[in-house]
């Protein structure tokens, strides 16, 4: 275990808490909404203040990488120990579009404190997430008396994460030397509340697809041709409705192959979390649970693969009705996937499930959007163990585990750098991400800052990679 000192880090992180706050105030009014081409260079703003300010943090690399998009920010402080791990810290300096007539009680790139938390667009997703490890790597250099961090430290902080990262997997690639790694740290996610923090262990992966069916060259009378030629309207409702078998499982033929099942000892550390279900399915806006037989709640959204149907249509959809046998008809379905699956094998058996379930005289085209793969760090893993014990040190408490269901380009930084990929983040679900009146509670932030003093000491003592 570290032998860093837990009152020496409060201390120092006490003393530096306000100058702090006014930094991370400042970046926010930086409106840098990657969606919005005429925000463009105001992305580029941030990028420069996050550089400028990590070299003022001590890190003695700091640069802009260009993308065919928006920037990045790349940083790094060896440690000068050629045995000490090499951490890498994802996060992203973009922020969701917000304006005040979103339903904002203020002004959403007008920072401000109300009751213990910090209202702004980007002060949970995810500026204030990435911007505490600047001061935890201070706080962990005063608390040891070192003049450079326990780990070989990077940073990148990526400028269009709220855009699907459309440059991420070129940039990594392009940079994978510049970014070789141990570990990855994802600073962009959250825990389940705030009175149960937790550390996530896993994301699932994610392939989507569009469908188009063709039947006949025009729209036909139903009476003089319906129930004697093939209707693409009809056929997208029976590949949608045989989707799933009766168990809710998918049915797919080979959809399952590789997956990694959960252990009984994954399953208990679910059932640890003060789940209720009823509450969930409020937060849903749903009325009742539904999936795989044989599965809670939580192992459905978090560590099954699932398959949906996100839209379906074709043919008259005006007021009234018209008797048509349509031409054309389109359904679109997305799959997550999980550990052990294999995009590609995925969308294979797909194509291959789409085209023995269609009848002749039906043409069809499958267009996949591209996959994300899933990733799913091992309980047992070191560089786990040092990051739970560093958060439980910090937050005092148990630290539990959750998983994320949905998907982000972690999976791309697992695929590309081959190695195990963790996730610190101390947001709860009430900070609104993507919401108006997106927030940060400021001492689960300070909570964020004492994890990262305390875990890279923690890394260095424990854990020497081969």
């Amino acid at each position: 275990m570290s032998t860093t000192p837990d009152s020496a880090v409060r201390a120092y992180i006490t003393l530096h808490r306000e100058a702090f706050l006014a930094d991370l105030a400042d970046w926010l009014r930086i409106p840098s909404v990657s969606a919005d081409p005429e925000r463009a260079g105001e992305v580029r703003r941030s990028a420069e203040w996050l550089a400028a300010k990590l070299s003022d943090t001590g890190f003695p690399t700091t640069e802009i990488w260009e993308t065919d998009g928006l920037p990045a920010v790349f940083a790094e402080w060896p440690s000068g120990d050629p045995s000490a791990p090499t951490v890498l810290v994802y996060g992203h300096h973009d922020v969701q579009p917000a304006a005040r007539e979103d339903g904002w009680h203020t002004d959403p790139f007008a920072p401000q404190t109300i009751d213990g938390k910090l209202y702004a667009r980007g002060a949970a997703d995810d500026k204030g997430q990435v911007f505490f490890h600047t001061l935890g790597v201070r706080a962990h250099l005063a608390a040891t008396g070192r003049t450079a961090p326990a780990v070989n430290l990077k940073l990148l902080i990526e400028g269009e994460e709220e855009s699907g990262s459309p440059n991420f997997p070129a940039l990594i690639e392009k940079h994978a030397d510049r970014l070789a790694c141990d570990t990855v740290i994802v600073s962009d996610t959250g825990m389940w509340s705030r009175d149960t923090p937790t550390v996530c262990t896993g994301m699932r992966g994610l392939t989507d697809c569009q469908i188009d069916l063709y039947g006949p060259d025009q729209d036909l009378h139903s009476g003089s041709f319906g129930g004697a030629v093939p209707n693409p309207a009809t056929e997208a409702a029976r590949l949608a409705a045989a989707l799933h078998d009766a168990d809710r499982r998918v049915a797919v033929p080979g959809f399952y192959d590789g997956v990694i099942e959960l252990t009984d000892r994954e399953r208990e550390l679910f059932a640890e979390l003060p789940f209720d279900e009823e509450e969930w399915l409020r937060t849903a806006h749903s009325h009742a649970p539904l999936g795989e037989a044989g599965s809670t709640t939580l192992e459905r959204i978090w560590a099954r693969p699932t398959a949906e149907v996100n839209g379906i249509g074709g043919g008259y959809q005006g007021p009234g009705g018209k008797t048509i046998v349509p031409s054309t008809a389109q359904l679109k379905l997305s799959f997550r996937l999980v550990a052990g699956q294999s995009a590609a094998a995925v969308q294979q058996s797909v194509r291959d499930w789409v085209a023995a379930r269609l009848p002749a005289g039906i043409r069809h085209e499958i267009t996949f959007w591209g996959a994300t793969r899933p990733c799913l760090t091992p309980l047992d893993h070191p560089a786990l163990q040092s990051l739970v014990r560093a958060m439980g040190r910090a937050f005092e408490d148990k630290i539990r585990f959750t998983r994320e269901g949905g998907s982000g380009p972690a999976a791309d930084l697992q695929d590309v750098l081959g190695v195990p990929v963790l996730f610190l983040g101390i947001s709860v679900p009430s900070d609104g991400w993507h919401a108006p009146n997106e927030k940060v509670e400021l001492d689960l932030l300070m909570k964020g800052v004492e994890t990262a003093a305390l875990l890279w000491g923690d890394l260095a003592e424990t854990w020497r990679p081969a």
